[in-house]
């Protein structure tokens, strides 16, 4: 049978390609970076250089992803390339960020490059901005204050559901007729964070808004929340490029792989309801009614 070993497996995306890969019959085997608890699970630690011959045994396909919370992606991930080419691994799925192919010296570039060149059949998956960080990255001033607090003025994005990504890379890894081919992922719309802030305040019947912020105000914040400068610099160069314009293109990539469109915000919205509307001190908005479940 086959087993593939996912990367991140604890991370919205890969923990829904595991129950997606499980789903379909497939041995999975479960990365962590702790000491594993549950029989799926393996030990592999990409930082610190520990438990990757171990986890790659009995492996013959790969969901690669690296380690949030660093810039140095090229050199997380080339032993784990390294070692895919060596173990003759029949896959490797490898998910990085839309525009990651934009310059070809920038780490996560280099890490592309290092697995197109391996021999290994792949497939690069290149999400635009996730759904999710409105109840992850962006929620607390959202809790707080009811505001979204980003400086991305009134660019668009193309934002993409998670489970949309988690659903292509499953497909991928089991099928090989789109070998060595890279796919740019979004949603099937581009909005704006006012449009977004709307969504949110109909599906949670309370007042949330978006407040456009200086990049020095969201710098000291990231760097209050403990996050290593050079990560937090490179997350407002990001957030930069999404204030030019360059996340509200969209692809047809999750309908062509999946047979189904993308979900929309609305959905997703619908499906993450109390991470917003339980939030303590946040202003009903009288004007505004939950959509029914």
């Amino acid at each position: 049978m086959a087993k593939t070993l996912v990367i991140g497996a604890s991370g919205l995306v890969g923990s829904e390609v595991v129950r997606l890969l499980e789903k379909k019959g497939q041995q999975v085997a479960q990365a962590t970076s702790k000491k594993p608890s549950l029989p799926s699970q393996v030990h592999l630690d990409l930082v610190a250089r520990s438990g990757l011959e171990t986890a790659f045994e009995g492996v013959d396909r790969l969901f690669l992803m690296s380690p949030p919370g660093h810039t140095n992606q090229h050199e997380l991930l080339g032993p784990a390339i390294d070692l895919a080419r060596a173990r003759g691994l029949r896959k490797v799925v490898f998910m990085t960020a839309m525009g990651a192919n934009a310059d070809p010296s920038a780490p996560m570039r280099r890490a592309e490059l290092h697995l197109e060149s391996s021999g290994v059949p792949f497939n690069i998956l290149r999400p635009n901005w996730f759904m999710q960080n409105f109840h992850t990255f962006w929620i607390q001033g959202i809790l707080s204050q009811g505001k979204i607090f980003l400086p991305v003025g009134k660019a668009k994005g193309s934002f993409i559901d998670t489970r949309d990504i988690a659903a292509v890379a499953a497909e991928l890894l089991t099928r090989s007729d789109l070998d060595n081919r890279d796919f740019d992922l979004t949603g099937g719309e581009a909005l704006d964070h006012d449009q977004v802030a709307a969504i949110l305040s109909r599906e949670t019947g309370k007042a949330i808004s978006f407040q456009d912020v200086p990049p020095e105000a969201m710098m000291a914040g990231l760097l209050e929340a403990k996050l290593p400068r050079d990560y937090a610099e490179f997350l407002l160069m990001i957030l930069g490029f999404f204030k030019a314009g360059y996340a509200e293109r969209t692809t047809d990539a999750v309908q062509v792989i999946t047979g189904r469109r993308p979900g929309t915000f609305e959905e997703y919205a619908r499906d993450h309801r109390a991470a917003w509307a339980s939030a303590p001190g946040l202003a009903r908005d009288p004007s505004a009614k939950p959509a029914p479940a």
